[in-house]
């Protein structure tokens, strides 16, 4: 019997520095817990990659696992939001624009974002308060 796991897994990019403060702000958005998150360098993101057969080469930055179902790209960050607190849910309804179309925006970000917005030389550490949020 498969026990099932209680919240969703992020799976980020740690060197980048729009992918740390974006882990930041869904923790400060996320008072029920509903995430967890680790780094896609790190060895439990290699783990989940290989587990869902994702090549490690080919993400683009954000993944949001939910037991067995994987989310990518614009489908993760608009379904991470709609389990934050506030009006950020109401970002969900921007599903209905056709994945092409939100994907191509998510990959044009996804491929600027260490021009943009730098890149660190190794993954962040979480804070000791933060350290339980993180696999």
């Amino acid at each position: 019997m498969q026990t099932e796991i209680a919240y969703k897994i992020i799976l980020f990019d740690g060197v980048c520095n729009l992918c740390n403060s974006s882990v930041n702000f869904v923790i400060k958005h996320d008072p029920k817990n509903h995430f967890k998150f680790a780094a896609l360098q790190s060895e439990i993101g290699q783990a989940l990659l290989s587990k869902f057969n994702l090549d490690s080469t080919k993400v683009a930055s954000i993944i949001l696992i939910d037991g067995d179902k994987i989310y990518q790209k614009s489908s993760a960050v608009l379904t991470i939001a709609k389990n934050l607190s506030g009006a950020y849910p109401l970002l969900f309804g921007f599903m209905i624009i056709p994945k092409f179309i939100r994907n191509a925006a998510y990959e044009y970000i996804a491929k600027n974002r260490y021009k943009w917005y730098g890149k660190k030389e190794s993954c962040m550490l979480p804070s000791p308060e933060l350290k339980s949020k993180f696999l």
